[in-house]
């Protein structure tokens, strides 16, 4: 041991190995204390293989997951990255990372399930810890494993996933203002997202090759939707009275981005005038993956215009795709030779 700027240190070898720390402590017996526990660890093969982050809390990570890879996603997650920290802050605080465990996890769930929490905002807090978890684990070198792995998923109801018939969105529109009514029109023929929508720029419009560019997605890859011909109409409207002191398509009276809030309570005034129920704005998006299954579009095209991470994300579709499905065995007509198979059945039959 040896003293520097007032504490004790220790210096010991071990093969090849050197252990340089400082006891931090001016007191030599407690420093000696702590320098037999050390030599007692090494000698057990315990030492080494303590984590870096072993004095880390549940706060330290989620602070630097926020800091550092909050800000590489979309703006929708990480407003769902805010709502959820929220909850976990409540539950974990100040607990450090290495007693964090599978049970402890399933308790967190069981408390939000007894504050009201739905299985779906139970899911999206558990994906949250379980990608902070991760960067611990493997880029930061914080801890050996993720404790949520060991923690199964809530099931979900996806039974929600309501989509408007022809006579209901031709009530919906006539209850609704003209700046609503553009909104749900474009909505039902892009499949945008909310935040999609009401942030989509003239900069990423291209009315010549009647294409829209997302730049700020939830996968946070930019993708490109085809326009047809009733979303194209809408663009060249608004084109004719567009402000020059704002790039956004869709402005409020006041000229400003469409506060989302007063969105879904004019969405809720127009559904209540058209009689129609248990339906949101998420909804629409929902209509139009439905109409473009029914209408026999293959569920990878929808999962792409979409702009689903995944194609399982579009599988609560498929149920809707008779008429592709027969597309894709007709296919096998076109090559088929009736008259050959005739002539190899009566061979059959001599």
């Amino acid at each position: 041991m040896f003293k520097r700027g007032g504490v004790w240190w220790t210096c010991i070898r071990y093969e090849d190995k050197k252990v340089q720390k400082s006891l931090e402590t001016d007191d030599r017996r407690l420093a000696q204390a702590i320098e037999a526990k050390i030599r007692a660890e090494i000698a057990e093969g315990k030492f080494f293989d303590k984590p870096v982050g072993q004095s880390k809390t549940f706060n330290d990570m989620m602070e630097k997951f926020m800091r550092e890879h909050a800000p590489k996603v979309s703006i929708n997650t990480q407003k769902s990255y805010s709502v959820s920290l929220k909850h976990l802050l409540l539950f974990f605080g100040n607990s450090r990372l290495t007693g964090i465990t599978p049970k402890m996890i399933s308790d967190c769930k069981v408390l939000r399930y007894s504050e009201g929490a739905k299985p779906a905002s139970i899911n999206r807090e558990l994906a949250m810890l379980s990608k902070a978890f991760n960067l611990a684990v493997k880029e930061w070198e914080w801890i050996k494993e993720n404790p949520v792995l060991k923690v199964p998923k809530e099931k979900e109801n996806n039974e929600r996933d309501q989509w408007l018939t022809g006579d209901e969105e031709k009530k919906l529109l006539e209850n609704s203002p003209q700046w609503l009514r553009d909104l749900i029109v474009f909505a039902l023929h892009t499949g945008l997202r909310q935040d999609e929508l009401l942030s989509l720029q003239w900069s990423r419009v291209d009315l010549f090759r009647k294409t829209i560019i997302i730049q700020e997605s939830k996968s946070g890859k930019p993708r490109t939707i085809p326009l047809n011909q009733i979303a194209l109409n809408i663009l060249i409207e608004k084109a004719k009275i567009r402000n020059i002191k704002s790039d956004l398509v869709f402005l409020s009276n006041a000229m400003t981005k469409i506060n989302c809030q007063n969105l879904i309570r004019a969405l809720n005034i127009a559904l209540k005038k058209a009689g129609i129920q248990n339906f949101h704005w998420h909804s629409l998006r929902h209509t139009f993956a439905t109409r473009l299954a029914q209408r026999g579009v293959d569920l990878y095209k929808i999962s792409k215009l979409l702009g689903h991470y995944s194609i399982e994300m579009t599988q609560r579709y498929a149920h809707h795709c008779p008429e592709s499905l027969r597309d894709g065995i007709q296919v096998l007509e076109s090559d088929y030779n009736l008259t050959t198979v005739g002539e190899n059945r009566n061979v059959s039959n001599a």
